[in-house]
């Protein structure tokens, strides 16, 4: 029978080991728990200190050699731990949250060069947001070998978010319905239930009081027939990688619309024309150069020289509206562009949880001045943009 004394060493033996777990090799010492550890809390203890020795070693603190640490711990470490195999082991070992958590340590606070330059280990990260933000904010440490294996998994993500709203985004953009002319894409956005009725009151069930749908007839969508030029100007400053990731895949879509003619441009205190590339949002990301000041009256002079026609332009600003330049110059330059009849839309930064981050000064006298202004997911900016081109 277990009594309370067995029952408080038990918590107590625990307890030693879970801090033994967090400081590491260098508090065997004092809390002598190395020997309470089995082989799957051994496990742990080597990914967390295969990690954060990386911490020791940038405060300038003395690491015990590898060697001797492997001879000390009677040779259950493994010979060959190097990054693809922390990067496996850990994935099994730690809840995706925890594992996410420890791979972003590892890009961004210590840059492991085994990341950075080894194309396997890249294969082994996790394909999702944060490894595209971190390894855009390295792009210029990393190796040419790599390179390929970083588009990869950019392709990935992008990939994934396209699935997610591609064709809301579309369907959004294409025009109203054509009642006239079926389509074979099933969406409920698109779904004619009179003419659903209509083709299925044959089937009424008089027990269950019913029509049974046989078949479901959808719409497809009216082109409209006069172009529309698009002009996008994406912030490129440091904080606005979230946003232009999601430009990025916004650029794509619209590429594929009829009737519409896409500019793209990114801009710092310099405008980069990526035009050329806005079908293709993994180059895209590996063409932006984040970082830098911000002037985003002087992306507003580039951009005007390419209106054709005025009253036919959607202007779309992306930034976070803290302009690092001449104020004057930019809300002279939008005071302008209204005057001229072009359509001008302010699209806020969001931060990684969705969040509005711009300056609400700003923006608030540009809204004066005639650019709507707002902080929206892709999903519903789709729906404002088309709505402005009606």
């Amino acid at each position: 029978m277990i009594n309370d004394k067995q029952i408080k060493n038990s918590k107590t033996g625990e307890q030693v080991k879970r801090w033994r777990l967090i400081l590491g090799q260098y508090a065997d010492e004092h809390l002598n728990a190395n020997d309470n550890l089995g082989l799957y809390d051994k496990q742990i203890d080597q990914a967390l200190d295969y990690l954060y020795q990386h911490e020791y070693r940038s405060r300038g603190l003395l690491t015990e050699d590898k060697n001797d640490s492997e001879s000390r711990r009677g040779g259950n470490q493994s010979s060959a731990y190097n990054t693809v195999n922390w990067l496996r082991q850990s994935r099994k070992l730690f809840p995706k949250s925890t594992f996410e958590r420890m791979q972003n340590q590892a890009i961004e606070r210590y840059q492991l060069e085994g990341i950075l330059n080894d194309p396997n280990a890249v294969k082994e990260l996790q394909p999702n947001f944060n490894s595209v933000r971190l390894l855009m904010s390295l792009r210029g440490k990393l190796s040419n070998s790599v390179q390929n294996e970083v588009k990869a998994l950019i392709r990935k993500v992008v990939d994934e978010i396209l699935k997610k709203i591609q064709m809301n985004f579309i369907n959004a953009m294409t025009g109203k319905k054509n009642r006239f002319r079926r389509s074979l894409i099933k969406n409920n956005q698109n779904f004619d239930w009179r003419a659903t009725i209509k083709a299925n009151l044959k089937n009424f069930d008089q027990n269950k009081q019913q029509i049974i749908i046989e078949k479901a007839i959808f719409n497809s969508r009216a082109n409209r027939q006069l172009p529309w030029d698009i002009i996008l100007c994406v912030d490129q400053s440091g904080s606005m990688d979230s946003s232009i990731f999601y430009s990025a895949v916004c650029a794509s879509i619209i590429t594929q619309l009829p009737a519409v003619r896409l500019h793209l441009f990114v801009f710092d205190t310099q405008v980069v024309d990526l035009t050329h590339l806005a079908s293709d949002p993994v180059e895209i990301l590996m063409t932006v150069q984040l970082g830098g000041g911000t002037n985003i009256g002087y992306a507003l002079n580039y951009a005007e020289q390419k209106i054709i026609n005025p009253s036919r332009t959607v202007m779309i600003v992306v930034s976070d509206f803290y302009e690092g330049v001449n104020l004057t110059n930019l809300y002279n330059t939008v005071t302008r562009l209204n005057a001229n009849r072009v359509k001008m839309l302010g699209l806020a930064a969001l931060d990684y949880s969705a969040t509005p981050v711009y300056d609400l000064q700003v923006s608030q006298e540009l809204a004066n001045r005639g650019m709507e202004i707002a902080a929206l997911t892709p999903e519903h900016f789709a729906t404002w943009l088309a709505e402005v081109m009606k």
